[in-house]
């Protein structure tokens, strides 16, 4: 041992660095007076740029980076919008969202806010006019902020997967922030591995300790195969009944947009009614687009018009005739010969759409497998909120209902993908999952509410909650329709027969009881003496067209009184709402594809019309209260007066058993008065017709209808006369004397 001798310090590191030195000065380049500064760059009141705040972004310090995104960063952006573009997303982004992951909660609620306030207000161009003394923000666009949605969604999944559950959840109300205003970018790839929507999806199932371990073939990409599933959160923590109504409501939203149909740039007034349901009815998915094009709406159309006036007569040497649409492979001259290249290129040009469209479908073997997943995580939901939320002595609802309602939603996503697919047959174990919680379901329904006390926004989430299930049987009833057609094909055991129809007979029950449900609110009855009764919203009807179809092409003849009834509401609602009502152009395309559906030589379905001689009288009385609902029409609403004129012009031209030579001589004598109007002292009125565009294709529409009326065994001289009347000095009038040369020739 080295002895230490009397007055000698301790020695000194062979590594160790002299620091006895002097300054004379000390060097602050960006406090310098040489440098020149921005006198117009925006600052906050401390005297901060945009630059100086983005460095602090990382404080060790909570409560300063808590200070810096909220009021700091708010209120120098809200001053200066011009900053709000390429500038913020190439600052802020590498920096921020490492705040999501935070343990501080006062910081992932300040960015939370943050990013509600901001990701809307990106300007879709950099250019803002900043000469009004308040700056205009303008709407957000996806351009802006998809370069750097890959960063977000990174920092976004690290955070649902992170060790503390509060982390999960706030990470998960970011998902639903980003699904407002990304959709595409937070679900795309979501059945692919290593994808933005693949790691998002695994997130949500780890939180719900559901798990996502699919099966994966060796070499292939990933492909569902049964087996058990291996749970991937390795923090089994059991959720607060509020977190977890978070989590089931994003999944659902996530779903929904992951589900949903890729065009979506219509406009919602041009959307017709969804007709999936008939697609089984039809030998081919070409007959039913062949019959779906016979009623779909021209004149709300938001695309490019196909369309060309009408003329009588064409001048060739003029060469003003063109076709409204083009043909790419008919632009040769006549006589030139195609080459073996050219028409190897038409076939992989149309391997190329082909590939594209089927990219854009879903791939139901993993949406199937990912509801056979989803399976035990919806059924405990369902019976631990049940009991509590539809108990007799049960006080207001609180986050029962909202378990309740997301995940029926999410199962309504999930199963109506699979059997909506028209080559999804073979997904028995699919149907029976969905038997079994329809049989949990029906034992509480139809859903009221127990309190006595009415809240709308309840009594709304318990209707909608009904809608689902009605949904959900109509799934099952067309599933069920199509197996046994194919199990009577091919001849099964008894022993699987009887099993069946023990199965089928716990359906007709709840068939039954759908049935009654959707009787009573088609005819505007309380479902509950509690209840005030009211009419069907038109998002509601659109609802409950999978249901009515279902109910209404049953092919026991022991249903048969199940399809009478609910067809008899159908028509009695869709003749006594008002023709205002935005649900009158909803049941007018329904029921007019009803009537036409036995028209079409394709169609394979159990329901005919005037399987019963009352439904006959039903069908001419609601047919013809139509020409009515154009005189209160008027030109107000375009898109319902041309589904109705294109339904009756359908009705004339392909002979159904509705025309008869008194529903023709109604129609017509019904439609005098659309045209014109014969006062006892005011003389003969310009009637509703007159006051439609000018020009629009559906006044030539109605005149159609008249032409098909006049060519027909009635006499229908009075509304040749009205419609001569109303169509002079307009621009139909040449075309008029067209269809009435026609109308003498036959």
């Amino acid at each position: 041992k080295a002895k230490l001798k009397l007055g000698k310090g301790k020695k000194l590191a062979d590594n160790a660095i002299d620091t006895s030195f002097k300054a004379r000065s000390i060097a602050l380049p960006s406090q310098s007076i040489a440098i020149e500064k921005d006198e117009s760059a925006p600052t906050t009141r401390r005297m901060l740029t945009f630059e100086d705040l983005i460095a602090h972004v990382k404080h060790y310090s909570a409560n300063t980076r808590k200070d810096l995104i909220d009021p700091s960063l708010t209120t120098l952006l809200n001053a200066c919008v011009r900053i709000i573009g390429d500038e913020v997303c190439q600052a802020k982004y590498p920096a921020s969202p490492s705040n999501s992951c935070t343990k501080d909660a006062s910081v992932r609620k300040t960015l939370l806010s943050f990013f509600s306030w901001l990701l809307p207000r990106i300007p879709i161009v950099n250019s803002v006019q900043l000469a009004s003394p308040v700056p205009k923000l303008i709407l957000f666009t996806q351009e802006n902020l998809i370069p750097h949605s890959p960063l977000l969604v990174l920092f976004t999944t690290s955070a649902q997967t992170h060790i503390f559950p509060e982390i999960r959840i706030d990470a998960v109300r970011f998902l639903d922030l980003f699904l407002e205003i990304i959709p595409d970018t937070i679900v795309s790839g979501w059945t692919e591995k290593k994808s933005h929507g693949n790691r998002v999806l695994e997130g949500y199932l780890g939180i719900l300790n559901a798990g996502t371990k699919f099966g994966e073939a060796e070499g292939s990409r990933l492909i569902p195969v049964p087996g058990p599933v291996q749970a991937t959160s390795t923090a089994s923590v059991t959720l607060s009944p509020g977190s977890k109504a978070i989590v089931l409501k994003s999944l659902s939203t996530f779903l929904k947009h992951a589900l949903s149909s890729p065009n979506h740039t219509r406009k919602p007034s041009d959307i017709s009614i969804p007709t999936w349901f008939l697609v089984p009815s039809f030998e081919s998915r070409e007959a039913y687009d062949s019959f779906e094009r016979l009623l779909q709406p021209q004149a709300g159309s938001s695309g490019p018009c196909r369309s060309k006036s009408w003329q009588a007569e064409v001048d060739e040497d003029a060469s003003e005739e063109d076709f409204p649409q083009t043909f790419d492979f008919a632009v040769q001259p006549l006589g030139n010969q195609w080459s073996f290249q050219e028409l190897s290129d038409i076939t992989y040009q149309n391997g190329v759409i082909s590939e594209v469209d089927a990219s854009r479908s879903v791939d139901t073997a993993f949406v199937a497998h990912l509801a056979r997943t989803l399976q035990s995580t919806m059924v405990a939901t369902f019976l631990d909120c049940a009991p509590v939320l539809f108990s007799p002595t049960s006080g207001i609802p609180g986050s029962e209902l909202l378990h309740v309602v997301a995940m029926a939603d999410i199962i309504r996503g999930l199963y109506g993908a699979i059997f909506r697919e028209l080559g999804s047959n073979g997904h028995d174990a699919a149907r029976e999952d969905l038997k079994t919680l329809l049989g949990y379901m029906s034992t509480y329904f139809p859903f009221r509410p127990n309190t006595i006390s009415r809240d709308i926004k309840i009594e709304q989430m318990l209707q909608d909650l009904n809608l689902i299930y009605c949904e959900l049987t109509s799934l099952v009833l067309l599933a069920s329709n199509a197996r046994l057609a194919l199990r009577s094909s091919r001849g099964k055991s008894r022993q699987v027969q009887s099993a069946s129809q023990t199965s089928e007979g716990v359906l007709s029950l709840q068939v039954e009881h759908a049935c009654e449900y959707v009787t009573q609110l088609l005819r505007g009855e309380a479902p509950s003496n509690s209840q005030i009764s009211r009419s069907i919203t038109n998002a509601a009807y659109i609802a409950l067209l999978p249901t009515i179809w279902s109910l209404l092409n049953q092919p026991a003849l022991s249903d048969q009184w199940i399809a009478a009834d609910v067809l008899g509401a159908a028509l009695e609602h869709a003749t006594k709402i008002s023709s205002n009502s935005a649900v009158k152009k909803s049941s007018v395309e329904f029921l007019a594809r009803l009537v036409l559906l036995e028209t079409d030589h394709q169609y394979r379905g159990s329901f005919k019309v005037g399987r019963i001689a009352s439904e006959i009288k039903q069908f001419e009385a609601w047919a013809i209260h139509l020409p009515k609902v154009l005189w209160e029409l008027g030109a107000n609403n375009l898109s319902t007066t041309e589904a109705v004129l294109r339904f009756l012009l359908r009705l004339l031209q392909r002979k159904s058993c509705l025309v008869t030579s008194d529903t023709i001589a109604s129609l017509g004598s019904r439609l005098v008065p659309y045209f014109t109007i014969t006062h006892p002292t005011r003389g003969q009125i310009s009637g509703p017709y007159t006051r439609l565009p000018a020009g629009s294709s559906v006044r030539r529409l109605a005149l159609d209808v008249v032409a098909t009326i006049a060519m027909g065994p009635s006499d229908a001289n009075g509304l040749v006369e009205a419609v001569g009347v109303a169509t002079s000095e307009t621009e139909e009038v040449m075309y008029w004397a067209h269809l009435q040369c026609l109308i003498i020739s036959r």
